[in-house]
């Protein structure tokens, strides 16, 4: 395990708006407003998405499973803000439901806003974090620079 303390510092409103797309909208306002390391909420709806839903099999590293929305779903999610190679990456856990079905997973790629989404960023400053690739895991965790 590693950890790192830091404390929160500003605070985002964000509304996205009907066609945005969720991921790219996220990622130019952590460029924009150069936001390093955050956590968020969010809540709305979405049009069109695609979610990791879990490993085809249960093994490192893991070759994704897909589940692709083509409809309005409503949508409530998690997330987190790290930057990998000198860009921001969005990490964010979703639930997506229309009527009895709701899928659920890691919000990737296509993420196209139905009517509205709002997105509650909360800035973490005080601690030093990135993602770097691991190629045994597939994939980038955070990593903490100042070690606690």
């Amino acid at each position: 395990m590693e950890y790192s303390q830091g404390s929160i510092d500003r605070v985002f409103t964000v509304r996205l708006d009907h066609g945005d797309d969720i991921l790219k909208e996220l990622e130019s306002l952590a460029v924009s407003e150069d936001i390093r390391s955050a956590m968020f909420t969010m809540l709305g709806a979405v049009k069109e998405a695609n979610l990791v839903v879990g490993p085809k099999e249960n093994i490192v590293p893991p070759d994704p499973q897909w589940a692709r929305i083509h409809d309005a779903h409503e949508l409530i999610g998690i997330g987190n803000i790290f930057w990998e190679n000198d860009k921001p990456k969005i990490h964010l856990h979703s639930a997506a439901g229309r009527g009895e079905s709701t899928k659920t997973g890691c919000l990737r790629e296509n993420s196209e806003v139905f009517m509205v989404v709002e997105v509650f960023i909360m800035e973490i400053s005080g601690i030093s974090a990135s993602r770097v690739f691991d190629k045994e895991k597939g994939f980038a965790p955070v990593c903490f620079s100042d070690k606690s």
